[in-house]
């Protein structure tokens, strides 16, 4: 399994959970309804007829199909109509980082962590971006940050041996990859990191 898809895989059960989270919340739309709701309705759900999951899951498929401007506006839209969801946040920050737009990536992210501090991919994706841009300090703190909350994740470990080999640290590096391949055997990324080290 590549690096891109263990990191897909956790972000879609993140965010498989947080959709079941939110529907649980649900109520009948039908119980609030009175004249001063539908004029403030026409504000933010004007935009279209669909509800934020339903945007989610159009932008979804449109980044797969890798139309990342389609799934920026549907997201956004999904962000209008429900805003400070971390999910939508997360997916924004990710198709921003995907077209090269760090600083507005890096914006998104931050919103989404200052909603949920405890998601380790919100972490390894901002660390991610502080590696590129050769903020080391800073990249290993959101590092740590993300074993604390799992630190059974193997892309971590990848994600933080990846950053000390940047830093100049091969030895620590290698314990990175060797722990990365002790929960993933079958992570190839990993053994060939190693086996340049």
């Amino acid at each position: 399994m590549t690096t891109f898809q263990l990191l897909m895989l956790g972000a879609s059960a993140f965010f498989a959970f947080k959709i079941f989270e939110h529907i649980q919340t649900l109520q009948n739309p039908e119980e609030n309804k009175d004249s001063q709701n539908q004029d403030e309705a026409k504000s933010a759900d004007a935009f279209s007829p669909f509800d934020p999951e339903a945007l989610v899951e159009k932008a979804d498929e449109a980044f797969e199909e890798k139309d990342f401007q389609r799934a920026l506006a549907l997201l956004s839209e999904a962000d209008a109509k429900e805003p400070n969801n971390s999910e939508v946040l997360f997916k924004i920050a990710y198709i921003l980082q995907q077209t090269n737009d760090n600083d507005g990536a890096l914006n998104y992210y931050q919103q989404a962590l200052d909603i949920d501090n405890n998601n380790e991919f919100i972490h390894n994706s901002i660390a991610t971006i502080y590696k590129a841009n050769g903020e080391f300090t800073s990249a290993k703190m959101h590092l740590r940050a993300s074993l604390e909350i799992d630190d059974e994740n193997p892309l971590t470990y990848y994600n933080f041996g990846n950053l000390l080999v940047e830093m100049q640290h091969p030895d620590e590096a290698i314990g990175m990859y060797q722990k990365a391949l002790e929960l993933n055997p079958d992570f190839s990324e990993a053994k060939e990191e190693l086996e340049k080290l």
